[in-house]
């Protein structure tokens, strides 16, 4: 079995690469083969796994333009078992390329396919934003993963995305579903924070996982160090975490 996550949320600065690199990072501590797909013009995701890219290095705007296939633009990390198909900043162009391509909603679905013969999970980090890009990842995924931070428009941002998927779901990607919310950025010394909990629980019965992300020093360290916090700071709140978001996530496949 082959499950493509797209981790997804239109606002920025949510949790979004950091829950793709250590997500990953533990499925494939576990023995799952892994791949990220960096689908973010920042390229953080790649960045963040110490993926260091040369002139002739394959990324995913050349897969997205059928240049390459995406096997041959997989890169290995520092992790065994987890793989990624990196990104560089001329990704920013693609959107603007395939723009008047037929299917171009469709570009990524179609690229990974491949890849799902030799992958358990294939997780893709999506951007900050709506565009095409995204709209690439909600088409090829099967199942969407939403951090949503603890702070006063979670909930907003939240439900946007929701109607987004309906609509994907409705006229493109008709397998689509809501995997989970995943509360990140949780400081449990504030108000603010624990009402944010109690109330997207309660917007979303059934679709926010038990595991909340707090947040930590270390997690904001590892990525400038190109490591995961699995391999930076495996003990840390941080890390256990994301350890427990792992085994959360896999036990809903068993």
């Amino acid at each position: 079995m082959s499950e493509v996550l797209a981790v997804t949320n239109q606002k920025g600065g949510v949790g979004k690469t950091t829950t793709s690199i250590n997500l990953g990072s533990y499925l494939a501590a576990a023995g799952y083969s892994v791949v990220v797909v960096d689908l973010d013009p920042q390229a953080n995701a790649t960045f963040g796994l110490g993926v260091k890219l040369t002139d002739d290095s394959a990324t995913v705007y050349d897969v997205l333009t059928g240049k390459v296939a995406a096997a041959d633009a997989l890169q290995a990390t520092a992790h065994d078992n987890l793989n990624i198909v990196p990104a560089a900043t001329s990704l920013a162009g693609a959107a603007i390329e395939l723009m008047d391509k037929p299917y171009r909603e469709y570009r990524l679905r179609r690229a990974i396919k491949s890849l799902k013969e030799n992958f358990d999970y294939i997780l893709i980090d999506c951007p900050p934003s709506l565009g095409l890009l995204t709209i690439n990842g909600l088409v090829a995924a099967d199942r969407l993963l939403i951090p949503v931070q603890c702070e006063y428009f979670a909930l907003e941002g939240l439900s946007q995305l929701l109607e987004t998927a309906e609509l994907v779901r409705a006229h493109l990607n008709p397998r689509l579903q809501v995997l989970g919310a995943v509360l990140t950025m949780y400081d449990r010394r504030t108000a603010m924070a624990r009402k944010i909990v109690r109330e997207v629980r309660k917007t979303f019965p059934g679709h926010v996982f038990e595991s909340v992300i707090p947040r930590n020093t270390e997690l904001a360290e590892a990525p400038s160090t190109g490591q995961s916090i699995l391999g930076y700071a495996k003990h840390s709140r941080g890390a256990k975490a994301y350890e427990y978001l792992s085994d959360e996530l896999t036990n809903l496949y068993k």
